[in-house]
């Protein structure tokens, strides 16, 4: 199993993939004012995987989906539910 289908796989059954998740990503880290190697380092510093600024560009261009934790780290950042991150229908208030 790839990284892409890791985060939506459970229990075998492949899911959709959310198609606006780089899309918030990116507006989360816009929010914050912050640069992509400072919110490497916020994440890193939060999730428990390392982080990069190279990562945190492949997620924000579609190249890339990110753990779970990352995701998680992402949303305690925002100060948002993580469902308002994966689920496409639902928006971000930030």
């Amino acid at each position: 199993m790839g990284i892409r289908s890791a985060l939506f796989t459970h229990m075998g059954h492949k899911r959709h993939r959310p198609n606006r998740l780089a899309e918030k990503l990116l507006q989360i880290r816009k929010a914050l004012g912050l640069s992509q190697k400072e919110m490497a380092e916020r994440l890193a510093e939060r999730a428990a995987v390392k982080t990069t600024s190279k990562n945190i560009s492949k997620y924000e261009r579609d190249r890339s989906v990110p753990f779970i934790e990352v995701v998680l780290a992402y949303a305690r950042l925002a100060n948002v539910e993580m469902n308002q991150i994966v689920d496409d229908d639902l928006d971000l208030n930030l």
